[in-house]
């Protein structure tokens, strides 16, 4: 099997995804556009992963590398390439789509509830209720055709299904507690207090490690169901 990874910034990257590609000996490459890496053919990529990071998708004059990105995406969804999208990468594969992103009414930082939701017997099922991480400031419309997976209390669209072979997860199942610790020097400035979804950068660096051993299950989950299809 061969997985390829779109990584946006340095401090974001696999986190426990990095552990099932191991298990399963599976090839792995990347594109890192921090470092200028030039995109691949798509020729034999089973699992393309597009990863998160602080930018919008609307900021292609500072980060002129989303316009090449978005067309990529989009040749890898008509190609029916299994696609995982997380946070940013959600939103990538809702804009391709045709749908709006745009601000949140609230950021959300932090380990908050996800409600999951009764779908198609063909599609991912999601817990009624599992603690996940996040850490956006934008969401997304649901793009025509695609199943809700998702919602939390502050944000109607948290996950999204398209076909059998493409997910988006505003929500981060992939976090360890180091790749947290990478994130928060980098964006502690948005740890505004007293804001509802937005915890400290001390809950932050002490999170309890069920928490992990739970959404990196969910993750490992997902992405059987995206390569056995």
């Amino acid at each position: 099997m061969h997985i390829h990874v779109l990584q946006h910034v340095e401090f974001e990257g696999l986190g426990s995804i990095a552990n099932w590609i191991t298990k399963i000996n599976a090839q792995l490459t990347w594109t890192r556009f921090y470092a200028n890496d030039i995109l691949p053919s798509l020729s034999g990529i089973d699992l393309l992963i597009i990863l998160g990071g602080p930018m919008s998708i609307h900021d292609e004059d500072e980060y002129p590398w989303l316009i090449d990105e978005k067309k990529f995406l989009s040749i890898a969804l008509h190609n029916e390439t299994a696609v995982l999208g997380i946070c940013l990468g959600s939103q990538l594969i809702a804009t391709v789509c045709g749908a709006q992103v745009y601000p949140a009414s609230h950021k959300e930082i932090g380990w908050f509830p996800i409600y999951g939701v009764e779908t198609d017997k063909k599609m991912f099922r999601l817990p009624n209720q599992l603690e996940a991480f996040h850490w956006h400031g934008e969401t997304f419309d649901l793009p025509t055709g695609s199943q809700r997976l998702a919602y939390s209390a502050s944000c109607d669209n948290q996950a999204f299904q398209i076909g059998t072979k493409v997910i988006g997860l505003q929500f981060h199942l992939e976090s360890t507690q180091s790749s947290i610790n990478a994130i928060v020097p980098h964006c502690d400035d948005e740890l505004i207090p007293d804001q509802p979804y937005i915890q400290s950068a001390d809950q932050l660096y002490n999170t309890p490690s069920d928490c992990f051993f739970t959404i990196n299950s969910q993750m490992y989950s997902i992405l059987e169901y995206l390569t056995s299809k």
